[in-house]
């Protein structure tokens, strides 16, 4: 990973700025983060501390978080014994990617106490403890460990705190060039770079192959190349940047990665690096963690509807032969005077084929000659009247499958924002049951008004995009008038995006185009199909699902998804 122990030094030094500031709030609005909200003289930030199984981290953050109603056990816990304490320092544990803070507090006698906050960025074993550092007995952590976890050591309440095992690894900060020389001899034959992370703590393959590519792939030079890199670390001189390769990769670091291809995007500051860098990630890591329910019971519904539409077919399929009883009633009409009751089964001429073969047809022996030819008669009637039935249920079970797609599509370019239209939508459809809400709230009017994504064209044209069924059925319904222009993705799900504009050019028209491939299902695919009409050609059939519509006057445009393109359009999310 990227985050690294020189990472983790040059946050840390960025955060001695609240050394002597007070935790004024402390929330947890996930299961594995926690935010500081922390004010100085002249100075207020946010300093989120993640123990993120895939995403550990310690930053800045300027992110809003939504808070649960209920605050879990360890955050009050932090509340107690943290809330409204001065912290005193800040620190990192060699090169390692363990921070600790120290915070003064008084306690509820109102005697000063001392609790500190360590936080491990060790990935899946990521941890955020808070214990007493005069007896190092754990108050609680965000996440417990129990000796069927570990038989290193126990993270409970109660126990004495054991820092994560030591690697035996040397500290790069601290490291000479016979150090490096002999890392380098021990592991002969193998990868440099993959020598260097085995011998030094804290030093990630990315920044071991920035080394080993300075050194230009010559082991000789490698040691002066580590040891400029590391004085630069040792000094603080950092310059954080992030860059994104051509192969879809994303990296940053503190210290210049001139081996990445791509060009590098420099940041005022480490802090600003990882928020840039998670804010994405940690925010779609939000919405699948509140929406797990919503998908599930979708890809259920779908699955559901997927058996049925199978059943519908075959049932389809075998009506189909419903002709043929007819054929076969008209014939034993047509030779009533050559059966009697009791035959079960007689050899009728076929009148409908040129040469008149005889077709032998099976008879009740129960009932009269006529009654078996109506017999079949009312076979034929039964399966031409399904069929009109089962053809109908198709379209509708078809039509469903979409909706079901065109929800799961919302979810997967939902903010958490959205996620309450979304879960309202389901409920007002009848998938979900609704929240038992309070006195207060049956009275109130649904939010009809959505907050929608509004990008602003090169041209500077607006172009507004629904990201879920509301949002679509409001931007094409209520929002647009009838000159403006409107897009989607043909046959698949995707967003519903309105040019705001009479007038505007080419470039207008492809950066909406590539807003509507970008949000659909289309989004990883290449030369994507995109509709594009006047609104005015565009309407809802009576009684539709949400953001269903049909439309005429269209043409098409294939469009390649490019998300850096769709990012360096200025966007806002505001009130229709």
């Amino acid at each position: 990973m990227s985050l690294d122990g020189i990472v983790v030094r040059a946050l840390v030094h960025e955060l001695k700025e609240i050394v002597g500031a007070r935790i004024a709030k402390i929330y947890q609005p996930t299961e594995n983060e926690v935010v500081l909200h922390i004010r100085g003289q002249g100075f207020g930030r946010k300093l989120l501390l993640s123990a993120h199984p895939s995403m550990p981290r310690l930053h800045y953050t300027e992110q809003p978080w939504a808070n649960p109603q209920e605050p879990p056990m360890f955050c009050m816990l932090l509340r107690k014994h943290c809330e409204g304490g001065i912290i005193e320092a800040v620190r990192q544990l060699g090169a390692e990617r363990i921070v600790e803070i120290d915070v003064r507090h008084r306690d509820e006698l109102g005697d000063l106490s001392l609790k500190r906050l360590v936080l491990e960025i060790m990935g899946r074993h990521s941890n955020l403890v808070l214990l007493d550092p005069a007896t190092g007995i754990v108050h609680d952590s965000i996440r417990h460990v129990t000796p069927a976890i570990s038989s290193y050591r126990v993270v409970l309440p109660g126990v004495r705190y054991v820092p994560p095992p030591a690697q035996d690894k040397h500290n790069p900060l601290e490291a000479t060039a016979a150090d490096v020389a002999v890392a380098l001899s021990k592991a002969a034959g193998s990868p440099p770079a993959g020598a260097l992370v085995e011998a030094f703590t804290g030093l990630s393959p990315l920044l071991a192959k920035e080394i080993a590519f300075r050194a230009g792939g010559r082991e000789a030079d490698i040691p002066a190349a580590f040891a400029a890199l590391m004085a630069d670390a040792a000094a603080h001189r950092y310059a954080p940047s992030i860059v994104e390769e051509p192969a879809g990769r994303t990296l940053f670091h503190a210290l210049p990665l001139t081996h990445a291809q791509g060009e590098p995007r420099g940041c005022d500051s480490m802090h600003a690096c990882l928020e840039t860098y998670y804010i994405d990630k940690a925010e779609r890591d939000l919405v699948r963690q509140r929406t797990v329910d919503l998908t599930r019971l979708l890809q259920n519904e779908t699955a559901k509807n997927v058996k049925k539409l199978e059943k519908l077919r075959q049932t389809l399929q075998d009506a189909e032969g419903a002709d043929k009883y007819r054929r076969l009633g008209e014939l034993l009409t047509a030779h009533l005077y050559a059966m009697s009751k009791g035959d079960k089964q007689v050899e009728v001429t076929d009148y409908y084929e040129e040469d008149q073969p005889t077709v032998r047809v099976q008879l009740d022996p129960l009932l009269t000659p006529n009654e078996n030819a109506q017999r079949y008669f009312r076979k034929y009637t039964k399966m031409k009247n399904s069929r009109d039935v089962v053809t109908e249920q198709i379209e509708e079970t078809e039509r469903e499958i979409a909706y079901l797609d065109s929800v799961l599509q919302g979810l997967d370019t939902a903010t958490p924002a959205d996620i309450e239209e979304i879960r309202a939508e389901l409920t007002e459809q009848g998938y979900i049951r609704a929240r038992g809400g309070r006195k207060g709230d049956r009275g109130k009017k649904k939010n009809d008004r959505p907050a929608l994504l509004c990008y602003t064209s090169s041209e500077g044209v607006p172009i507004y995009v629904g990201k879920n069924n509301t949002q679509n059925d409001y931007v094409t319904n209520r929002l647009g008038q009838p000159s403006d222009t409107w897009l989607h993705t043909k046959d698949m799900p995707g967003s519903h995006v309105l040019i705001r504009a009479v007038d505007y050019g080419e470039q207008t028209l492809k950066e909406a185009a590539m807003l509507a491939a970008y949000y659909s299902k289309g989004k990883e695919s290449s030369l994507v199909p995109v509709d594009y009409t006047k609104i005015r050609l565009v309407r809802k059939p009576s009684g539709a699902k949400p953001g269903f519509v049909i439309y005429e006057g269209q043409k098409t445009l294939f469009i390649t998804p490019d998300e850096s393109l769709v990012r360096n359009l200025p966007s806002v999310v505001k009130k229709a």
